[in-house]
């Protein structure tokens, strides 16, 4: 075990994204269910839909798993308003995870409430900020990634940097985990954990549009691109994407309407260039939607259930680590360096 798979009750370090579109409460549950951090997508969902959400997958499983809010996108007062929705419904053991910075009402709603504060970050500025507003748990997202970017750093420079200023901290990163052995190295380099996104997109219970699951898993890594394209609804954040019919062509079409997504009944219309990206309910132009998609794509190959994906990669996570102990070399001995200047990242494994 990990201080991360520690701190959040975990049986292995890795968190599965809560993306919009994507992880609904199926995936959240049978990613929560096989040992790993699953988390729900809040993303724009009013307060009572999403009490219902939580309470569906809390039904589903009696391991630990997360919420997700994007206070970017929501604001301060509606992202508050869901944390105030739904914190009540979280059993022990749940966790909150935020995308980009919370501000201090609802850092302080979640810990007050109980509930370990996870927050991504893309730079060494935000990572002190969010710990001053008290993170248990960062998840340092590299450019790597894929979805919305919020730093220019590799995961691996940026890790290194934020290791080196906050050496106790319990640090996860996201951007280029696909397998075990991803795992592994991040681990060595000094991560207590990661976060994957792309990984689960493909997978049977993730809500996200067949040909969005087709794409991610027939794509390879320069099939992706950093654009600012996709901004309907969320400006201003560079975001990587697989590359579509919008990305390749010169100008700026029409932001008409190109699609519509049912949720609970109603349809609701997407315009082109919006940030959302295409689930299950939707239906029209997927194909100039925003699918994102990061750099690790080249080894998410196949569309299995959520369980069968987590258990591969706590196979291959446990053998590469076994691999690493066994065999001291020249990346052993940088290991035992990057370990000894932060809290050992290991605990006794009852």
């Amino acid at each position: 075990m990990t201080r991360l798979a520690a701190r959040l009750g975990l049986g292995l370090p890795l968190l599965q994204a809560g993306m919009g579109a994507v992880a609904g409460p199926g995936l959240c549950a049978a990613v929560s269910r096989a040992g790993a951090g699953g988390t729900l997508a809040l993303y724009k969902e009013p307060p009572a839909r999403a009490v219902r959400l939580v309470r569906e997958v809390a039904a589903a499983t009696g391991r630990p798993f997360g919420v997700n809010v994007i206070p970017e996108v929501t604001g301060p007062a509606p992202c508050l308003d869901q944390l105030r929705a739904v914190l009540p419904e979280l059993p022990p053991g749940a966790f909150v995870t935020s995308f980009g910075l919370p501000d201090a009402d609802a850092a302080r709603a979640v810990r007050a409430a109980g509930h370990p504060l996870v927050v991504q970050v893309g730079t060494l500025a935000d990572a002190g900020t969010a710990l001053g507003r008290g993170a248990a748990v960062l998840v340092l997202q590299g450019s790597e990634a894929g979805g919305h970017l919020l730093g220019s750093l590799p995961v691996e420079l940026l890790l290194a940097a934020v290791r080196a200023r906050y050496p106790h901290a319990v640090l996860a990163v996201a951007g280029g985990i696909a397998t075990g052995r991803d795992l592994a190295d991040a681990v060595a380099r000094g991560a207590d954990g990661a976060m994957a996104g792309t990984l689960f997109v493909p997978a049977a219970e993730s809500t996200a549009h067949p040909e969005f699951k087709r794409r991610v898993a027939e794509a390879v890594a320069d099939d992706t691109i950093v654009t600012s394209l996709f901004d309907i609804g969320w400006p201003h954040r560079p975001h990587r994407v697989l590359r579509n019919p919008l990305t390749t062509t010169a100008g700026r079409a029409p932001a008409t309407f190109i699609a519509t997504t049912r949720v609970d009944g109603r349809d609701y219309p997407v315009p082109r260039y919006s940030a959302a990206a295409p689930g299950d309910g939707t239906t029209g132009r997927i194909e100039e939607m925003a699918m994102y998609c990061g750099r690790s794509c080249d080894r998410v190959t196949a569309r299995h259930p959520a369980a069968v994906t987590v258990d591969r990669i706590g196979r291959e996570y446990q053998n590469a680590h076994s691999s690493r102990a066994a065999s001291p070399g020249p990346a052993n001995g940088a290991t035992a360096r990057t370990s000894g200047s932060h809290p050992p990242n290991r605990i006794h494994e009852r």
